[in-house]
């Protein structure tokens, strides 16, 4: 019971330790992509929708050159990058790869020129053997998790008796070796390194540091915990860590990953663990069936009936939560054949819809069947090994999901607000305005010093004017918030245009600093 209680502690607080993600995505760049500056900037910033680690930062100067003094800063959602002074004229390629909250890596370049347009060296690119590797390795998880425990999980509470305890064993095998291999690739495709790398420590460091470790980590205390559970000769106890296995595979997925932390996190990290639990239930049974079928029917029937009155309310569950979070990633319609992801969805639905098909062929007429005439097992037994292979298919596919940002975190990039950067030898102002359009908006003012740390003012006023359309400058004073940014609120924008803003920060009583550009109100 000790060792019981043990992992049920473990489980619930591998589970909690994990925050409420998002996908990142780049936003702004300053210098922006593709731009042609007369002076080599100090200081490239980078800005994502939400809080990002840098894992890989480097810049390839006009000579092809991969420079390695450069210094890399976060704060917040951006990424500050401190270039050396030496730059040569013409193109320079900054390639970055930070790690996005949800635990995957995103990885993009800047390219941006130095007094004019110039050949430079391509940035490097991740390499597709690891992707292909972090893929299988993301299948062979899901078959420890949903063949293996699930399989546990029939045996000791359906079953109740060993069927198929080789091919359990297996695919808990593949399992623990897969969420090994997953840590591993992960830190690989986190810093870009190749395969042969592995054998250092750098890339587990970085595995280890993100949203990925907890929940392997939940996997193989899962998958463990349905291997003595599936050895143990008392009823009561193997029943119970069983369970506890099964909430694990909830758990796990829960903890990481596109669909467990998208917003609302109440609503997702529960739907979530549900899903899984009950696709665990359902792949687990497939090989126990099929062991089972080789019995005589007054043993199978009963083990027949009993997961048939369990599966439906099951099945119920899977259907509708695979639809609310179908419809929470990806907030349209359109977006099911517009973008990679919601291709790949389609695949699975489509792919469902044939497992439910051949479920109810299981349940109303091969299984009625089997009572009629006990030798035919064989339709029975062709029709499950079927379903095994559609929801082979499904979980290949869904582990495609690792590549493909879900068309919520698309859109959440386009919604993000008007970004402004502004800076000198002096100071740096970064500048936050929400929506950014025409109307009312709110701007909030992120005052630094000219090496990114912050600036301490006593007052901050911004400074708004139209030129083109006649209106004259109009100030707003700036309120220092609870979060260090000084915040303008209700600011009326009633025209599109060039607007011109200048922002002035009182440091002393006899020292003010001003910084000024042009911002661009699109309509709405």
């Amino acid at each position: 019971m000790r060792l019981i209680a043990g992992l049920a502690t473990l489980l619930w607080v591998l589970c909690f330790a994990t925050g409420a993600f998002a996908h990142a995505s780049l936003v702004s760049a300053e210098p922006s992509d593709g731009s042609v500056v007369a002076v080599a900037p100090k200081v490239v910033q980078l800005r994502f929708n939400e809080s990002v680690a840098p894992a890989v930062i480097s810049l390839i100067d006009a000579s092809g050159k991969t420079r390695d003094d450069v210094t890399v800063r976060a704060v917040d959602e951006s990424i500050f990058i401190t270039l050396p002074e030496n730059l040569p004229r013409g193109t320079e390629v900054v390639s970055y790869r930070v790690i996005s909250q949800d635990g995957h890596p995103v990885g993009g370049s800047l390219v941006f020129s130095i007094g004019e347009v110039t050949g430079a060296q391509a940035a490097p690119t991740g390499s597709s053997l690891v992707a292909g590797l972090i893929w299988l390795a993301r299948i062979g998880v899901y078959l420890g998790l949903f063949a293996g425990v699930g399989g546990v999980f029939f045996v000791r509470w359906i079953g109740r008796a060993r069927a198929a305890s080789t091919i359990i064993v297996v695919a808990l095998a593949i399992g623990l070796v897969s969420a090994v291999a997953s840590l591993g690739l992960q830190g690989l495709d986190a810093l870009n390194l190749r395969l042969g790398d592995a054998l250092t420590l750098a890339p587990w460091q970085a595995a280890l540091a993100t949203s990925l470790a907890p929940s392997l980590a939940v996997a193989v205390v899962a998958m463990g915990a349905a291997l003595i559970a599936l050895r143990m000769r008392s009823a009561g106890m193997a029943r119970t860590l069983a369970m506890l296995a099964m909430a694990g595979v909830g758990i796990s997925l829960a903890a990481s990953g596109h669909a467990a932390t998208a917003p609302p996190q109440w609503l997702t990290r529960p739907t979530v663990f549900l899903h899984g639990v009950g696709v665990a239930f359902w792949v687990g049974a497939f090989a126990p069936l099929v062991a089972m079928t080789a019995r005589p029917k007054q043993v199978v029937l009963p083990i027949l009936n009993r997961f048939s009155r369990a599966a439906v309310p099951v099945v119920g569950v899977l259907v509708l939560t695979g639809l609310t979070l179908a419809i929470i990633q990806l907030e349209s319609f359109r977006a099911l054949i517009e973008t990679p992801y919601g291709l790949l969805l389609s695949i699975k639905l489509s792919l469902v819809i044939v497992l439910l098909g051949l479920a109810a062929l299981n349940r109303f007429r091969l299984t009625p069947a089997l009572a009629a005439a006990p030798s035919a097992t064989q339709p029975l037994v062709r029709s499950i090994l079927l379903e095994y292979l559609v929801a082979a298919a499904i979980l290949a596919a869904v582990a495609g999901w690792r590549f493909t940002p879900p068309p919520r975190a698309l859109a959440a990039a386009l919604e993000a607000p008007l970004a402004i950067h502004i800076h000198t030898e002096d100071a740096m102002f970064q500048v936050l305005v929400s929506p950014g359009k025409v109307g009312t908006d709110s701007f909030v003012l992120q005052l630094m010093q000219g090496d990114a740390s912050p600036l301490p003012a006593k007052e901050a006023t911004l400074i708004l004017s139209l030129p083109e359309r006649g209106i004259e400058p109009f100030e707003r004073p700036a309120t220092l918030g609870d979060d260090g940014y000084w915040h303008v609120r209700d600011v009326p924008l009633p025209y599109p245009g060039r607007w011109h803003m200048r922002i002035e920060a009182l440091v002393t009583d006899f020292k003010k600093v001003a910084l000024e550009d042009e911002l661009d109100v699109p309509r709405r």
